[in-house]
């Protein structure tokens, strides 16, 4: 069986075989560090190490040796202990065999061999194992040609796959991810599995299930990962709001485009561009609002009127209802989808200076994220309209670059403040104060007055006046 000595270079698993000899275990690394080692894809944070017998006394043997002498944590319940080391988490589990209940993906554990452990693995390239014993040190033990299916691109169950996903249902997701991930293909049994097995997803819960989308979102190409779930029908379990976009209506030969498809080709060019997890969701959900206000008007064919207000309200349902964070990130996401639009109207309104001011101040600082979605959101295929709507966006920004310079208005303070103006009318807090406040940042979003404590001190007394407030 062939040697992988390159992968066990590094000092920690010399100290893990010292350990395992001591205590007379069998041990190995298992699972996605080999894989990731065969596949060149870096050195892995995360290591699994499966001993046949006790996985925490290994730990805690480990721990013992290493000079820092590192804290162990100990998971009873699942009989497998963490520690921390050279900057890597690495796990110990004892070698298993599990059995599974219809209604639970908690499986029932049995002590096992390094076959049983084998067995109960994901798929065929996460059950690649490396010997860390003197006797066989660094050999590959790989009883379900996982190096093969690694080279054929190929994700594969070591077992029956409907099986695999009835007893663990979080596979299904797993198996898209890293067929996402790693631009593999589901063997097409498996990918079959995964379409009889989908309403057991609902077994799962909302957080697992939003870990494994993340991912996916975070992946090179989220698309393939979303027309996975699609095909699968697991999407329109999980995100039904996304699968609602699907589909071309004509009336009177009056087409509209496929939104679905649409948004999956908007994921992927903002993905180009950005990493960040947040704006790739906002681009997966800025249409979301299209498929409930969907339209047709004999006049003017197909309308989705409002779709940004309907849009951002319905993802904090769908926050909600994943257990998606409801802070910052939530309304991070809501607001590039409400303003979504907003950059291509201002296009179509020549890019006057007032339209420019308000969309700065409305987008404050993640006016450059939502130009950036904005630009991602041009999927036509035609090149000379794909070019015009570049042209255009690069006008925008241009003018914005102009206005922000002049005017200041991404960070608006505005040049008079509350407390001058109650000290000017000797007033108190009351709603005269707002109203002139109000006034004075209106006048300088319409370009009225310059954003300068003067101009607007000269029209706080013109308002003040108007209110029948006196000045002292």
């Amino acid at each position: 069986m062939k040697k992988y000595q390159s992968a066990l270079n590094h000092n920690i698993f010399r100290v893990i075989t010292q350990a395992a000899e001591e205590l007379q275990l069998e041990s190995y690394v298992i699972g996605g560090f080999v894989r990731d080692h065969i596949l060149k894809r870096g050195a892995p944070k995360d290591i699994d190490i499966v001993a046949i017998g006790s996985g925490i006394a290994l730990a805690k043997k480990v721990a013992e040796i290493l000079p820092h002498q590192p804290k162990v944590q100990v998971f009873k319940n699942y009989g497998t202990a963490m520690l921390k080391a050279f900057d890597m988490e690495i796990e110990f589990v004892g070698a298993r065999k599990e059995s599974y209940q219809k209604d639970s993906r908690k499986p029932i554990v049995e002590n096992g061999s390094l076959e049983d452990d084998q067995n109960r693995r994901d798929f065929t390239i996460n059950a690649l194992a490396l010997s860390l014993n003197e006797k066989n040190f660094s050999e590959l033990l790989d009883p379900f040609n996982g190096i093969k299916h690694l080279e054929a691109k190929l994700i594969k169950t070591p077992l029956d796959p409907d099986v695999t996903y009835s007893d663990d249902p979080l596979r299904m997701l797993r198996a898209i991810r890293f067929a996402t991930q790693l631009d593999f293909k589901i063997e097409k049994e498996s990918l079959d599995a995964i379409t009889r097995n989908k309403k057991r997803i609902k077994i799962i819960s909302k957080e697992r299930i939003t870990t494994e989308l993340h991912k996916i979102m975070l992946a090179n190409r989220p698309s393939k990962g979303f027309a996975l779930l699609h095909k699968t029908g697991l999407l329109a379990i999980i995100m039904p709001e996304l699968t609602a976009l699907e589909g071309i209506d004509e009336i009177e030969g009056q087409k509209h485009k496929d939104n679905f498809w649409h948004t999956l080709e908007v994921v992927d060019n903002i993905s180009e561009n950005t990493d960040n997890l947040w704006l790739r969701w906002a681009a997966l959900l800025h249409d979301i609002g299209k498929a409930p206000t969907k339209k047709f008007h004999k006049k003017i064919g197909w309308t989705f009127h409002g779709h940004e207000f309907v849009g951002a309200k319905m993802v904090f349902k769908l926050f909600k209802r994943l257990r998606l964070p409801l802070n910052d990130k939530m309304k991070y996401v809501q607001k590039l989808v409400l303003m979504s639009s907003r950059p291509i109207a201002i296009v179509d309104n020549d890019v006057t200076d007032s339209a420019v001011r308000r969309l700065i101040f409305d987008a404050g600082d993640d006016i450059e994220d939502l130009m950036t979605l904005c630009e991602a959101d041009i999927t036509t295929k035609n090149p000379k309209r794909y070019a015009r709507y570049h042209k255009n966006f690069k006008v925008v920004r241009k003018k914005m670059k102009e206005v922000e310079e002049r005017d200041k208005v991404r960070k608006f303070q505005p040049p008079v403040s509350g407390e001058e103006i109650m000290q000017t009318f000797n007033i108190k807090p009351s709603r005269e104060i707002g109203i002139i406040k109000d006034t004075i940042k209106e006048a300088i979003l319409e370009g009225d007055i310059p954003n300068e404590h003067k101009a607007a001190r000269e029209l706080m007394l013109k308002k003040g006046k108007e209110l029948g407030l006196m000045a002292n």
